[in-house]
């Protein structure tokens, strides 16, 4: 996300497409995320 949030702010990316871009990563990030916990709970 990091990478993102600075392409956006160099303007090379406009804030449309960042924005959409940021939250479909932090949207891939939960889902990781519950994955793992998943796992963990089955072990």
């Amino acid at each position: 996300m990091y990478w993102l949030k600075l392409l956006q702010a160099a303007n090379y990316l406009s804030d449309e497409l960042a924005n959409n871009l940021l939250n479909d990563s932090d949207e891939i990030c939960r889902i990781i995320g519950k994955i793992q916990t998943t796992l963990k709970s089955r072990n």
